[in-house]
């Protein structure tokens, strides 16, 4: 019995990595889209330096976020690319991208 518990421990932790892992990515892409259009919302209201501002606004620095910010037309878009964690944010083995748009806006002075 104890050897079947040895053998097995291992393969426990390994899929309770995984499945972390899953969660990992998928609050990435969460945050990634959020943010995305929290800067989108911000940008076509206030401009390009409000946009970055709300995308960053909710994301630690361990994310590693970088943001595009840009209207198109009539809308405005943003892009916000977040690296994808390995077991932590800290460390990341890829990047996620989310984008959104929002109707340009004004405020009336």
């Amino acid at each position: 019995m104890a050897v079947e518990f040895v053998g097995t421990v291992p393969l426990i932790l390994l899929l309770v990595a995984a499945v972390w892992e899953c969660v990992l990515i998928g609050y990435a892409f969460s945050l990634a889209g959020n943010a995305a259009d929290e800067a989108a919302r911000a940008g076509a209201v206030k401009g390009a330096a409000e946009c970055r501002t709300a995308a960053g606004k909710y994301i630690g620095g361990a994310w590693n976020m970088s943001v595009d910010c840009g209207a198109s037309g009539d809308l405005y878009k943003a892009t916000v690319t977040l690296n994808i964690p390995v077991l932590y944010p800290g460390l990341g083995f890829g990047s996620i991208d989310g984008t959104a748009g929002a109707a340009m806006e004004r405020e009336s002075p």
